[in-house]
């Protein structure tokens, strides 16, 4: 492992990488794409503006996630949709960059009564299948950005190419492309933290913009209260 400057050990978060195999899962697994939980009378989500199919991009049973992890992000299933029409400006008209965009659709549920006998709808470039059927525990450190708020000035030629941790992750410290962008929580007013890391091209086969990494966030106190944005290069 690389050194880590003695003065950001303090801020070591645990981050757990996704272990996937290819295949769908039970309807309440954790998994990218193939099948989620919805209930018997829902209808599979759609973008606001084309009216097209939300391509399904994840879903996290939080009540199966890491022994450290449980009930840090409330119980029940996460999941997250996201429009990929590319025959239509969505992601542009709708800002699907920004946190609470109407081209995503993120909710936490529970999943209670009768589920759907679920069909997935034609869709353009439909993901494949990946099972979540573990999690690889590593440390984590903030970048340079997140470090200077703590009064820490960090070499970043040194430490970025490190830390944080990049690819898809559960919890962590974010990976920023930009610059810091947590998103605040529309009840409190709260910065919301790190639940997921959605990067380009890792388990799922789809790029933000050019080469960028997705972050889905929640509030610490109104727990179903999330969000998910991104920002590239």
């Amino acid at each position: 492992m690389t050194n880590i400057p003695p003065e950001i050990q303090p801020y070591k978060s645990e981050a757990w990488k996704p272990i996937t195999i290819d295949g769908d899962g039970a309807l309440i697994a954790s998994k990218f794409a193939g099948k989620p939980w919805l209930a018997k009378d829902e209808q599979w989500p759609k973008c606001p503006l084309c009216q097209n199919p939300l391509q399904f991009f994840l879903q996290l049973n939080l009540n199966q996630l890491p022994e450290a992890l449980q009930n840090e992000f409330g119980s029940g299933i996460l999941q997250m949709f996201y429009c990929t029409n590319v025959d239509t400006l969505c992601d542009v008209d709708y800002e699907g960059w920004e946190a609470f965009s109407d081209v995503h659709f993120i909710r936490i549920l529970q999943p209670e009564g009768e589920e759907k006998d679920v069909e997935i709808p034609q869709m353009q470039d439909l993901f494949p299948p990946k099972l979540i059927v573990d999690w690889q525990q590593l440390e984590d450190y903030p970048n340079y950005d997140e470090a200077a708020e703590f009064g820490i000035e960090l070499d970043d030629e040194l430490y970025e190419d490190n830390f944080p941790i990049q690819g898809d992750k559960l919890a962590g410290w974010p990976l920023w492309v930009q610059g810091i962008e947590y998103p605040n929580c529309p009840i409190c007013g709260e910065r919301m933290r790190l639940v997921f890391q959605v990067d380009s091209e890792d388990n799922l086969p789809f790029m933000f913009g050019d080469l960028g990494c997705g972050h889905i966030t929640q509030c610490k106190h109104h727990k179903n209260q999330v969000a998910f944005a991104w920002a590239c290069g």
